[in-house]
């Protein structure tokens, strides 16, 4: 067999397989920022912590009352990875102190981008994770030739219109996969 190179899944979602042990990424779908020869680094995109917008902002700026709106906006559990490292995951335009342009995406990851959204000054849509998932060089490719995961494009009406319960299963059907129809034992053919 010929050795080609390792294809980049950036911008892409995984999707747990049922038979996901982890804990931190079982039933879940990761959007990913980076893959490359270094590694991969992703965000989880359907694991609300429990925190809200308005939590956050009563750290931030405890003299202020948070505005209604951040009781309703959720945190997400980006991943086990610095757990207290905010990220702010928007479509791309607006630009914030830490900024990383991704295409039709960015990622920001300074104060300013929370008070912008909490002033509804902020970009239209966003997903707000504490921490990352991260992966060392090889890591994620061992884990997907174990079937740990499937793969396709990722898709912004995914991202940020669908409820964060509907995630999963439709990042598996732009496959074409009924995650509830597969089995959670593993083995290969």
């Amino acid at each position: 067999m010929k050795n080609s190179a390792p294809i980049s899944l950036k911008h892409h979602f995984l999707i747990a397989m049922p038979h996901m042990a982890d804990p931190n990424f079982a039933q879940t779908v990761t959007y990913l920022v980076e893959h490359n020869e270094q590694g991969a680094m992703g965000l989880v995109i359907n694991k609300p912590n429990g925190l809200s917008l308005a939590d956050v902002m009563e750290q931030l700026r405890p003299e202020e009352e948070p505005a209604a709106l951040c009781h309703s906006l959720p945190i997400f559990a980006g991943g086990p990875v610095q757990t207290d490292r905010g990220f702010v995951l928007h479509p791309a335009g607006m630009q914030f102190q830490a900024t990383l342009e991704l295409g039709e995406l960015g990622l920001s990851t300074s104060q300013d981008v929370l008070f912008a959204i909490a002033d509804s000054i902020g970009p239209d849509k966003y997903l707000i994770a504490l921490g990352y998932a991260g992966w060392e060089a090889g890591q994620l490719e061992a884990e997907l030739a174990d079937n740990a995961w499937l793969t396709c494009p990722a898709d912004s009406a995914i991202l940020f219109d669908l409820p964060f319960d509907q995630r999963l299963n439709a990042a598996a059907a732009r496959l074409g996969v009924n995650l509830s129809l597969l089995t959670s034992q593993v083995g290969h053919a």
